[in-house]
């Protein structure tokens, strides 16, 4: 594909140079480019058993609150592989992770495993960047159906495994259980049940609500992008050549949340301080119900005087939410010993086995099936029931549009949400401009 991202502008020259430096890395395998699958496959056999002392890096986004979990794994995973040192190395949020990752292979020098935030993933992968795990899930058999289809699905691209889901969210509903329980109503499952919903929870003095059915965050395309395919709409036609963001299913829920915002039944953030604003809205319970990550829950039960629900955000045509966090990869500039090292140590952080661990350590979702319907699993639903709402649709969980330019693209639809919100214009004929300026970006890519 032929791009203008920041990823591309700095690899496409830099690679080529990188790769004729004969391997930047000074290792046997590729510094970038495409993946010899076989010559993968033939030296993972030779290395499998390999016992050669060696130490890699993890680049990682992990917040402080996970790190005590992530420092428990590599002690663990160093234990089931001695000869294997793991150096964790906190490179900033996903942002600054990235552009350090691309740095690194502009010079030819960079980690074995890393993070990678899901949105990403596809960028990176169609640069040649991850490399391709379908060799050694082969040779070691990786039961990849015990993955929730759709986590699995976000580490995908163009056919090819570059990663596997390692901290994973989706947003939901997390709602005032309190308040719902008195005033004898459930969250909306459906649609067609939002208005009702609305009508009984609402609360007004005069024009001015001090009370809104719920929030959805405006400031994170990743919240609302579920309730445009569960409308019926995409953001792209099938073939991705072209903007779908101004079709008339795709304009239902914008139409929806205009109508309700002008009400004053909806709560909608936009810009600086606004997630901080709406958590505090609903905690004072002016807000009944918010839409937030799921990795937000632990934040709520802790901080709520009341009784804190949560439920999967309601359906039309579709009923879906988007995976969001991270996965983890192996860098295709790696030497072969090192991508070893790289897939012992991505297949035990996903493992089965330590799953509801990690997961409830960092306080992301579990991935595995055998671990949610283990005695282990059991136990993790008792302390945290409000996860049950997620794992009843364990695969509607499903991955972010996949398109190497969804980074772009996708802040030009936020801008309408942003006019919306900020300014109360009507977002019909501002997303019907912002398609023109989708199809712009996308005459980039081939």
């Amino acid at each position: 594909m032929k791009k203008k991202t920041w990823l591309l502008t700095l690899l496409t020259i830099l690679m080529i140079m990188t790769t004729a430096c004969a391997g930047g890395s000074g290792g046997s395998g590729n510094a970038g480019g495409e993946v010899n699958l076989d010559d993968v496959e033939a030296a993972s056999m030779d290395l499998k058993n390999d016992t050669t002392p060696i130490k890699i890096q993890y680049w990682h986004s992990h917040a402080e609150a996970q790190l005590e979990g992530l420092n428990y794994m590599i002690a663990e995973f160093q234990k089931k592989y001695p000869h294997i040192t793991v150096e964790p190395v906190f490179q900033g949020g996903y942002p600054d992770l990235h552009k350090k990752l691309s740095a690194a292979v502009a010079a030819g020098d960079v980690p074995a495993v890393t993070n990678v935030e899901v949105s990403s993933l596809p960028n990176f992968a169609d640069s040649g960047v991850f490399a391709d795990l379908g060799p050694w899930i082969k040779r070691d058999e990786v039961k990849m159906d015990d993955f929730a289809q759709g986590m699995l699905n976000a580490y995908a691209f163009n056919g090819k495994q570059y990663g596997f889901p390692l901290i994973v969210s989706t947003s939901v509903f997390v709602y005032n259980k309190t308040m719902l329980d008195e005033l004898g109503v459930e969250p909306p499952q459906k649609w067609d049940e939002i208005e009702a919903f609305n009508a009984k929870v609402v609360k007004k003095e005069g024009d001015k609500t001090t009370r809104y059915a719920f929030s959805v965050p405006g400031w994170d395309t990743w919240y609302y992008d579920p309730w445009n395919i569960n409308g019926g709409g995409q953001i792209l036609t099938e073939d991705m050549s072209a903007s779908a963001v101004e079709n008339e299913d795709s304009l239902r829920y914008l139409q929806n949340f205009y109508k309700w915002q002008n009400e004053g039944s909806m709560h909608m953030g936009f810009g600086k301080g606004a997630s901080d604003n709406m958590r505090q809205m609903f905690l004072n319970g002016e807000i009944a119900m918010v839409q937030h990550t799921s990795a937000m829950l632990k934040m709520y039960r802790e901080n709520a005087d009341f009784e804190v629900g949560v439920s999967f955000l309601p359906g039309d045509k579709k009923r879906t939410s988007n995976i969001g966090g991270a996965g983890i990869v192996m860098m295709n500039g790696a030497k072969d010993l090192e991508k070893e090292a790289a897939w012992k140590f991505i297949e035990f952080m996903t493992s089965a086995e330590h799953n509801i661990k990690w997961a409830e350590s960092v306080g992301y979702l579990p991935t595995r099936k055998s671990a949610i319907e283990s005695e282990e699993g059991d136990q993790y639903f008792e302390r945290w029931p409000q996860y049950r709402a997620v794992y009843e649709h364990f695969d509607e969980v499903t991955p972010r549009l996949q398109h190497p330019a969804y980074p772009e693209f996708s802040e030009v639809y936020k801008e309408v949400i942003g006019e919306m919100v900020l300014n109360k214009k009507d977002p019909v004929p501002l997303m019907q401009e912002a398609a023109k300026k989708i199809n712009d970006i996308l005459m980039d890519y081939e």
